[in-house]
């Protein structure tokens, strides 16, 4: 009974989006917006995970639309507009990586790459840019540490690796939108596999937020945010693993281990006055830091951490020190 439900629900959605399809391709714009609009923040998520880039997948996006609405004409509908979206903003993304290097973080880098060093660096994604709907499923998949891995692969394995194992499009799918075969599809696949496994943290160590519990997550929230306000140092420390990660992009440096961490947090940061406020990105704990300015004042921001959780600890720290905090839902300052 369920099972009849279902498919009549999708012929229903599949006649609603026949209608929508032959009302575009008689000019109405309405009709695209329609039709497109309920895709537009998974379609944004793609291209970031693609791109690295929040600005760069605004950029993917926009030009996705635009050359969907031109094209739509010659579009032959097969039950989904999906697909084919898919294949004109996986054009865009890897027409953008010919023009540019892989996005990193620091802890990408060799340790001796001096501070002068042009860097294209990975940004963090806003979570109200994700899906409601999706926004479980897909926090695995936006991690800092995934997204960061995904980099290193060619702009055709992140697009299968992607579209295969992320979006659930099957191989025969993905080969129409690569012009390519089923063949090469599920060979791009392995190879995407291989390269990026050794990449990640072990997932049995990892421990997303969800998994954590909304209680243990604010707890360990409040316990950081209150250490560095009151700059205590020890506590900041005891809540790192033995060989936690800390780096400040667009700065290269970066530092690994407890000792390393406290001698440069003693070293200055912990000098100043700070405030932090609890928020989210990329699917992951995260803090919009505010650091005295005297002749304002005022806190003013110094940087969006997001930070990586693991069963012993906060295993990393990436402070993004050029965030744009409005895109994060962050005030512009904090009174004092």
């Amino acid at each position: 009974m369920l099972g009849g439900r279902l498919c009549d629900d999708r012929s229903v959605d599949s006649s609603i989006d026949a209608a929508l399809v032959s009302a575009t391709q008689s000019g109405d714009s309405d009709a695209f917006a329609v039709l497109v609009g309920p895709l537009q923040r998974e379609l944004h998520a793609y291209c970031y995970r693609m791109l690295g880039s929040v600005h760069d997948a605004d950029d993917a996006l926009q030009d996705t639309l635009v050359r969907a609405w031109r094209a739509f004409g010659r579009f032959e509908f097969r039950g989904s507009v999906r697909p084919w979206l898919y294949r004109i903003a996986t054009n865009r993304c890897l027409s953008i990586l010919d023009q540019r290097g892989r996005r990193a973080l620091p802890v990408d880098l060799d340790r001796s790459v001096g501070s002068d060093a042009q860097i294209d660096w990975l940004e963090p994604y806003p979570a109200d840019r994700l899906d409601p709907g999706q926004r479980l499923v897909a926090r695995e998949s936006i991690e800092l540490a995934f997204v960061a891995a995904v980099q290193r692969l060619t702009g055709t394995q992140r697009a299968v690796l992607l579209l295969r194992e992320v979006l659930g499009f099957t191989s025969r799918e993905v080969a129409d939108q690569l012009d390519t075969t089923v063949a090469a599809v599920n060979s791009g696949l392995q190879r995407a596999r291989a390269a990026l496994d050794p990449a990640l943290p072990a997932a049995t160590q990892r421990v997303t937020t969800r998994q954590m519990g909304e209680a243990a997550v604010l707890e360990l929230a409040r316990r950081y945010a209150q250490a560095w306000e009151a700059a205590d140092i020890d506590t900041i420390v005891s809540m790192l693993t033995n060989d936690a990660r800390y780096s400040m992009p667009p700065v290269p440096t970066w530092f690994v281990g407890r000792q390393e961490i406290r001698d440069f947090l003693l070293s200055g940061p912990l000098a100043c006055g700070w405030r932090f406020v609890t928020t989210e990105a990329n699917g992951q704990l995260a803090f919009g830091t505010y650091r005295w300015d005297s002749a304002a004042a005022a806190y003013r921001p110094g940087g969006l951490d997001v930070l990586t959780l693991r069963r012993d600890g906060i295993a990393e720290v990436v402070s993004f020190l050029e965030a744009d905090f409005a895109a994060h839902g962050l005030p512009p300052s904090l009174p004092a």
